[in-house]
């Protein structure tokens, strides 16, 4: 199960992101916006995150028209790795490297067509391990220490 959500900037990039989750055969729980009418984008993103971060999502997506907001609010829960990802390699590596579980991106910086690219490259790269797991336990020991 995939979570996504986005604030009104990023709405008609979610409605279109949703066709591409389901042409891939993927669930998902949409939380939001519900239309371009103005919302505040920490709130989608809490809700997202929360999703992710207690395990009732195995991924998550959010929109808002940069991505680095949304990304600030998904970072602020433990065991969420978000990164605003605007080409496909970013979105590789950060998989790849980091092990993201949330993908951020900005409606104003990709079309809708890199948007789905972005995201079927980012939901097709498995995370490597080795030192780069080793370098993601010392960001959870940072986590616990300063998360509380």
């Amino acid at each position: 199960m995939i979570a996504i959500g986005s604030d009104h900037g990023g709405y008609e990039l979610k409605e279109e992101l949703k066709k591409c989750l389901e042409e891939e055969g993927l669930e998902y729980k949409d939380y939001g916006a519900f239309s371009t009418d103005r919302v505040d984008y920490p709130l989608i993103a809490k809700e997202v995150s929360k999703a992710v971060a207690t395990n009732e999502c195995e991924k998550g997506i959010l929109i808002c028209r940069s991505g680095y907001g949304m990304a600030m609010v998904a970072n602020k829960f433990k065991g969420v790795r978000s990164a605003p990802c605007f080409c496909t390699r970013a979105a590789q590596f950060s998989r790849l490297h980091n092990n993201t579980n949330v993908l951020s991106l900005g409606a104003d910086y990709v079309t809708v067509d890199e948007a789905k690219e972005i995201l079927k490259t980012w939901l097709n790269t498995e995370f490597e391990g080795g030192r780069h797991q080793e370098r993601l336990d010392l960001v959870s020991d940072i986590e616990t220490e300063n998360m509380k």
